[in-house]
């Protein structure tokens, strides 16, 4: 049978000799959920794509298991985030390189445009996918990679990355759209690390996070006596916990400023460092900044579609 990738390039125009279609999917390992999608939406049926960290999982702190290694070495394709944001990997990777192609596709954006790392001098914040705009070029990246290892799919994988990049664009738009919305004096988030830094930059918000940029760094008690001091000055009344990160200190902020007389709910739980569950909407990385930029605008008083951009949320958000 015809394989499906094959007619969508002779539609395009391309010339692509028939038996490169009949190639066996690359088989390529990813790290995080939010690289493993980006290689399925560029790869399509080109690629058959196995991501290391699922829901919920914590990417600063991750190591890799046995089955981790026993599928990188076996893969014709390993991406990584870089960044130092498996930090705890990066000599696995850095060793796998010399047997293995190896990308850290966050890496290969301008540095120009990354924020500092407030915990080490050589470093930036890896949480790149909070903005749509970086994350297309972590996409081109992605591209790039495939279109190394399997040239002749090049035009495929091309119409794939601008179709993922016309979608990403369309978020970025519901983004700016929708948390416009929000009143001035409450486009403050508060959540339990600084992983929405670049998500404060790209849509005009005030980020205060409990933790620093990565999840391994301690949530002292005076940080979070300034936190309650910050909420009950401001009047801030939502603050967010996270689905990769412990609520604890979460929870101690509201309290604290409980103790205080101020009144803070929790206004929604946010993906920050892994997507939803596979086979959701959520478990992408548009329906995973859709449910963020959905929770975050209604948390903060903006009134929003129920079920987000494409009304393909899941309901009771």
């Amino acid at each position: 049978m015809i394989r499906r990738s094959f007619l969508l390039a002779l539609a395009l125009g391309a010339s692509l000799p028939l038996a490169a279609w009949a190639e066996a999917p690359l088989k390529v390992v990813a790290t995080t959920g939010m690289i493993a999608d980006a290689v399925q939406q560029v790869g399509g049926d080109q690629v058959e794509v196995k991501g290391l960290m699922g829901p919920g999982v914590d990417p600063h702190g991750y190591r890799q298991t046995r089955s981790d290694i026993v599928a990188a070495t076996r893969a014709d394709l390993v991406l990584w985030h870089g960044l130092y944001l498996e930090a705890q990997m990066e000599d696995f990777f850095h060793d796998l390189e010399r047997k293995r192609k190896v990308v850290a596709v966050a890496d290969a954006i301008d540095k120009s445009k990354l924020r500092a790392h407030a915990d080490y001098a050589d470093k930036y914040d890896p949480h790149v996918w909070m903005s749509p705009v970086l994350w297309k070029d972590v996409v081109v990246e992605v591209q790039k990679a495939l279109t190394d290892v399997r040239p002749d799919s090049a035009a495929y994988f091309a119409a794939n990355a601008q179709r993922f990049l016309a979608e990403i664009d369309q978020l970025n738009a519901y983004g700016k759209k929708v948390l416009a919305q929000v009143p001035k004096d409450n486009r403050v988030l508060v959540t339990a690390h600084d992983a929405f830094a670049y998500f404060g930059e790209e849509f005009g918000f005030e980020v205060l996070g409990i933790q620093g940029i990565s999840t391994q760094s301690e949530a002292g008690l005076n940080r979070i006596g300034e936190l309650v001091n910050t909420l009950v000055a401001r009047n801030l009344t939502a603050v967010f916990v996270e689905s990769s990160v412990s609520d604890r200190s979460m929870r101690a902020l509201i309290e604290g400023a409980a103790a205080k007389g101020h009144t803070v709910s929790v206004g929604g739980e946010l993906y920050s460092d892994a997507m939803g569950e596979p086979g959701t909407y959520e478990g992408t990385y548009i329906g995973m900044l859709d449910h963020n930029i959905t929770v975050i605008a209604r948390g903060l008083g903006a009134d929003v579609p129920e079920r987000g951009m494409s009304g393909k949320l899941s309901a009771g958000l």
